[in-house]
């Protein structure tokens, strides 16, 4: 019987998070990294993705900073071979990278919904495909999606206005359900995460335009914090979560409970 320290160990591991160089997705790649996880995190902007990696490694791991739109095939495949030449595995993905368009339906503009509909949805499932196919060789891995509790419920609209965010995310859930079907055969666990409201750099303007209703929707009476994703970010990653796949697992101070 493993001891929940050798469940919990990542050492050895190689992590790679999109977006992972500010807000949530650094919360996520700084909890690896302290887990043991070498890490890579790219995003579109470089000098963050490499200013991140060099915090991380003074956790004792190694990281990479590289420059990446995930919506782009051929850039993602460029991420995975800088990441198998460093490395020479991928143990866990996390599918972190997102916006929103804050608008109501009726005024959404046709091109946001499309480009978000591919950075949030598509772009997931091109990471999934790209960095899967190491893991069906390898016959290993861990798939981490980064939803919202805006995929699971309808979202009042004097707290927050973004179908096009909400109707991204739902299908950011169900494809976390359907991928852990399709490729448990191949020992690949593929989970979802789906925060509740945290405040980040995004979405700040946001909160402090409405903190008192999102605080009045959320039943512990406070967002989400810079530790509030580590665990189970770090759970779902290793393997005290080898018996876990197709979950989807809100992080949200209660609000879908409520």
């Amino acid at each position: 019987m493993a001891s929940v320290k050798e469940l919990f160990n990542l050492q050895g591991k190689v992590s790679v998070v999109t977006g992972g160089a500010t807000g949530l997705g650094l919360q996520m790649a700084t909890a690896l990294a302290e887990a043991g996880s070498n890490v890579v995190v790219c995003s579109r902007k470089r000098e963050n993705c490499e200013q991140t990696a060099a915090a991380l490694e003074k956790l004792g791991v190694k990281a990479l900073g590289l420059a990446c739109d995930v919506t782009q095939p051929d850039q993602v495949e460029a991420v995975k071979d800088a990441t198998l030449k460093a490395f020479g595995r991928i143990d866990v993905l996390v599918n972190n990278s997102g916006r929103a368009w804050v608008a109501p339906p009726e005024e959404m503009p046709l091109e946001r919904w499309q480009q978000i509909m591919n950075l949030n949805a598509t772009a997931p499932f091109i990471c999934s495909q790209i960095l899967g196919r190491e893991m069906i060789k390898a016959k290993r891995g861990k798939i981490i999606n980064i939803a919202s509790i805006a995929g699971l419920i309808g979202r009042n609209p004097k707290a927050y206005s973004s179908i096009v965010y909400s109707t991204s995310k739902g299908a950011l859930v169900q494809m976390t359900r359907d991928l852990a079907i399709k490729w448990a055969q191949h020992n690949i666990h593929v989970n979802c995460i789906c925060p509740g409201f945290f405040v980040t750099p995004i979405n700040q303007k946001l909160y402090e335009k409405g903190a008192e209703q999102i605080l009045r929707e959320i039943p512990l009476g406070r967002t989400g914090g810079e530790n509030d994703l580590k665990g189970i970010a770090v759970l779902l990653a290793s393997d005290a979560s080898n018996f876990i796949t197709g979950a989807i697992i809100p992080v949200d101070g209660g609000t879908v409970a409520w």
